[in-house]
């Protein structure tokens, strides 16, 4: 396993779509291997592999939900669903997420009260995780950082206040 550097906000690959993942062999369970590896050593909740680098869609994660069952594994080719977000501005004081791919700074964000998130694990074997409450805060790190690198979004594009002049694609 390796440690891999994470790309910093500017690196191209971040703001690509990634590709599916179509193959299922030994060389991406070493890359998952290595993002757990990087993820944990970060310290991070969830690590998407255009965040190392890689435009794959694939991304870690590793919390606690509620009941503080631990929950660690990784998603292939993700989907998520998520419930209606109030229109209204985040509390900065307790709706704040950071992003390893942007060191150091935090944003205010919204977050949904519910997420759907599916997808496959290293198995090619379905992944459904739904979760309503805390663990939407989960929804809202794998939402910004980690299934909107692999469209070749970026969350901070999402979440920082507008400088005149710049347009912000979607």
């Amino acid at each position: 396993m390796t440690i891999r550097p994470i790309c910093i906000t500017g690196e191209p690959v971040l703001h690509t779509r990634a590709k599916e993942v179509e193959t299922f062999d030994q060389e991406l369970r070493n890359l998952v291997e290595d993002m757990f590896e990087t993820m944990d050593k970060a310290p991070g909740v969830g690590l998407a592999a255009p965040q190392i680098g890689v435009g794959l869609r694939i991304f870690t994660y590793d919390y606690a939900d509620d009941e503080g069952k631990e929950r660690r594994g990784v998603i292939i080719n993700p989907v998520l669903e998520i419930g209606p977000i109030v229109d209204e501005p985040a509390d900065e004081d307790t709706e704040i997420e950071g992003c390893l791919s942007v060191p150091g700074e935090r944003f205010p964000l919204k977050r949904a009260e519910k997420a759907i998130i599916t997808g496959l694990d290293l198995d090619q074997q379905p992944v459904h995780i739904e979760a309503e409450g805390w663990p939407v805060e989960l929804e809202s790190c794998l939402n910004a950082a980690h299934l909107m690198h692999p469209c070749g979004l970026w969350a901070a594009r999402h979440t920082a206040p507008a400088v005149p002049g710049r347009r912000t694609p979607a």
